[in-house]
This record gives structure tokens, sequence and C-alpha cells, in this order.
């Protein structure tokens, strides 16, 4: 049962309860490993959005998790990344309206390896691997390899550079950082070396077809307290400070309700494409891996010109926790909540590096300022109704 808003603020500005029995639960943020850092644009980003959802829930924000304060009510998490079941069981995480985000049985669950079968004999092969998975999605995937040792991935990598440009991504990086295209056997060995050796083994590699003229969608589903929005759009990349091309935002199409009401919708052959695959994904990983739960599902789906020049089209990796589109799709589920009668939304981000950007109505600001790591970045979102042009 959802709790009503309170009209009492029962947290100071710390979090800190004032008065236990004014509120029916909280919502608290769970960082995980470098999340710890308290400041920059992704902490930003992430307490801004736990303060919406907690107004989604019917809770109260309540800042950063502490297990001496608030075990004694119900607590909705919002952590930073996927959390293997080890974690959320600590956590007291039981089920996906626990959290905003998923749970897997073990911590590759939640990286790009699963997507790819291993090398024949690999030399390394992590516990709870499923063999059936990847057998599962070949038809909805791209052609490609995933490896826990740089041996393996080198012999797959090389196999796959026979039918063109090999791409390189370290199973658990994010937002593009971290990849590389290679074309020949010396630089992709020379790609897999900046690879640390500990996270080869725990998070692993993907070597996979490389694609041109690519457009990438968002294909996802989120569950927050009695809501269902379901979407897909497009991303696009930008650059960063550096220069590098990495995640730039997402624009979805948000309806009330499951795929049943996305599938209802006026769509493209390629568009419609995306969804199917993205659905056997999700539907196979739910199958495959005992324990795996999520309210937050998303898969991106690129389509474009393999190695030969045809076109293809496949599932290039899961998200079962917060990430780049989630300002939009909180923001859907705020304008469901606000006009019972609302059906469908147009809900965009963007991350603008350098410069601020002048904003357009509307505009929710999740960070903007110098990150220590990053630079110069504005991370916002507009939702307004669908067809609305801009």
């Amino acid at each position: 049962m959802v709790a009503s808003i309170l009209d009492e603020e029962v947290f100071g500005a710390s979090g800190e309860v004032r008065d236990r029995e004014a509120t029916r639960g909280v919502v608290v943020t769970y960082p995980v490993g470098t999340a710890t850092l308290h400041n920059g644009h992704m902490a930003s980003t992430r307490n801004e959005l736990a303060r919406r959802l907690a107004s989604l829930t019917g809770f109260s924000y309540a800042g950063e998790y502490d297990p001496l304060r608030h075990p004694a009510m119900p607590t909705y998490f919002v952590p930073s990344d996927t959390l293997d079941s080890e974690a959320a069981t600590r956590a007291g995480i039981r089920r996906e309206s626990d959290l905003f985000g998923g749970v897997v049985p073990h911590p590759f669950v939640a990286t790009k390896t699963i997507t790819h079968p291993l090398p024949d004999a690999p030399s390394c092969v992590p516990i709870g691997w499923s063999r059936e998975f990847p057998r599962r999605v070949a038809d909805v995937v791209l052609k490609g390899a995933s490896a826990f040792a740089k041996g393996d991935a080198l012999s797959a990598g090389n196999t796959l550079l026979a039918i063109g440009p090999v791409r390189v991504k370290p199973g658990g990086g994010i937002a593009g950082l971290g990849q590389s295209v290679v074309d020949n056997v010396i630089d992709l060995a020379i790609a897999l070396e900046t690879i640390e050796p500990d996270a080869m083994s725990r998070s692993g590699v993907v070597v996979e077809e490389n694609l041109s003229d690519v457009t990438t969608y968002s294909i996802g589903q989120v569950r927050v307290a009695d809501q269902v929005a379901t979407y897909c759009g497009t991303q696009f990349m930008t650059k960063n400070n550096r220069g590098a091309e990495v995640y730039g935002g997402s624009d979805l199409t948000v309806v009330r309700g499951g795929f049943d009401r996305l599938l209802a919708l006026p769509l493209s052959e390629e568009v419609a494409l995306a969804i199917d695959q993205a659905r056997t994904y999700d539907a196979a990983a739910s199958e495959c891996f005992e324990g795996l739960y999520a309210s937050r599902r998303n898969y991106d789906v690129a389509q474009g010109l393999d190695g030969a020049g045809s076109w293809v089209s496949g599932v290039l990796e899961q998200s079962w926790r917060l990430g780049g589109a989630s300002g939009a799709e909180i923001g859907a589920l705020e304008a469901f909540r606000a006009d019972p009668s609302l059906r469908i939304v147009r809900a965009t981000t963007r991350e603008v590096y350098g410069e601020a950007p002048e904003l357009p109505t509307g505009a929710v600001v999740y960070y903007s300022g110098v990150d220590a790591s990053v630079g110069a970045l504005t991370k916002y979102a507009v939702t307004e109704p669908h067809g609305h042009p801009r």
C-alpha cells in the first residue's frame, strides 16, 4: 500500500528523522562502489531523482541510506548500480517494489557480457554463467563474444575481425566510456591491454561487430508504486570536454501501461523490431537467471550497417539500474500521476558538456556545474505532450 504524501516535513537537511510516527516510509539513495563519493554530477543526479521518486511513492526523502536509522520503517531504495543478491539482502531489499533498479544473482549478470557466448573452451568462466541465455538471444543481438581473460578475448576478437571492424567494450563500462574500435589484431591486443586484470576477471569484456550509420534505440519499462510506464525512443551521442563521444541524451515516447499500449501506436518497422528484440532479451534474462528482478528495465538496440554493408539490428546491452534516461522516465510518471486521463507523453533528457545551455521551458535540472571528473556539465529533462513541437 502506498502511503499518502505528508504535509509536515519530518526530516532535517541531513535526512535525520524528527518524528518516526509521522511518516509511513522513506526513499533513500544507496551508493555502491565509487558512487560512495558524495559530490559530483552522479551523486547530484541520484539525489534529485530520489527526491522525485519520494513524491511518486508517497514516502519522504531521507538522503543516503543509514542502516542505524532507517530499518524501523518501510524503505524504498535508489541504488547507484544494479545490486547482487547478497548486497540486496543485507539492505533488506527483497522484491522489485523495494527499489528503483534491479537485483541480479551474480555481479557479472549486470554487465554487457551476458549478451554473447564465451569462446570455445574458455580459460575463465564466472560462477553462475548461463550457457542457455546467449543461445536464447542469438537471433536478437549482434555477432560477438564475451570473455573474462585477455587470451580468450584476443582469440574471439581475431575471429570476428575476419568479417569487419570490431568494437571492444569493457563489461562494466557506461555511457560508451572505455570503448574502442579496431580493425587488426595488433590494435585489438593494445585495446585489451588497457583493461585492468581485476576488471577483466570481475566484469569481463565484449568483442562485437562494429556498425556504421548507427541508430541506437532505448526500449524500456519502469514500475513505481501503482504506476507502469513503457517507452521507446532514440539515443544520441555528444562530445565530452575531452572530445570523446559519449552518451548525450534520449528522446522517448512514453505510454501509460505495458508493451501492449506501446505496440498499439503507429510505429515504423524498425522501431517495432527493436521493441520485439528487447522483449525477447528481457524474457530470456528473467527465465535464465534465477533471482533476477527489476523495476527499471532498459535495453539499448543498435541498428546500422555491418562490415559487409548489410543492415542489421540487435540488442547491445541491458540496464537494470538508474540510467541516463531515468530523468525522462520519472518525468513521464509524474505527468501520468498529475493527469489520470493522460495516456502518452514525450520525455527527453540531455547531457550538455561545456558552457551551460539555454534551457527549454519546463526543464528540470539534475546537475549544472563543474564536476571534478568530467568538467562543466548540465543535465536536464523535459516532459511534454506527445507531438508537441519544440
